[in-house]
């Protein structure tokens, strides 16, 4: 992974309306084989080449929630960063990841109730500059005064 800013933490009292973080990932095929394992999720249109070929998607596809994965490790990992816990997030999918393509993932802050700490994340994927997901995500994110 391709991270734009180190990992760690952004406490509720540093961050602030229009923060921005990232990171970028070529989907594998072992990843997309790992996602399967872990998941159960074993649709031969993420798995079997011949199977994929014959439906809308004309290929293998990786999993959705693979990609929305992505999303997750930007918001443990960056922004709010370590401690957050996720309290929901909605997802539209908009275009298939394919084997090999290179993920942008985003995650941009748009409203903060400091004394509840929550923050609320537009979130959203993209391959070569088209938004393949797209949705927000609300999170409860870490305090100095508690940590």
């Amino acid at each position: 992974m391709l991270d734009n800013m180190p990992r760690g933490t952004i406490c509720i009292e540093d961050i602030e309306i229009g923060m921005t973080r990232s990171l970028r990932k070529v989907v594998t095929d072992r990843d997309i084989e790992l996602f399967a394992e872990v998941s159960t999720d074993h649709n031969p249109v993420h798995l079997d080449d011949a199977y994929a070929q014959d439906t809308i998607f004309e290929g293998r596809i990786a999993h959705g929630m693979l990609t929305a994965g992505l999303i997750s490790a930007v918001i443990g990992e960056q922004l709010p960063g370590h401690g957050t816990v996720y309290l929901g997030q909605s997802l539209k999918f908009l275009a298939p990841v394919r084997p090999g393509d290179m993920v942008l993932a985003e995650v941009e802050v748009m409203e903060i109730d400091h004394r509840k700490r929550r923050v609320q994340l537009d979130t959203r994927c993209m391959v070569e500059g088209k938004v393949v997901l797209k949705g927000e995500a609300m999170v409860l994110a870490p305090s100095a005064k508690f940590d």
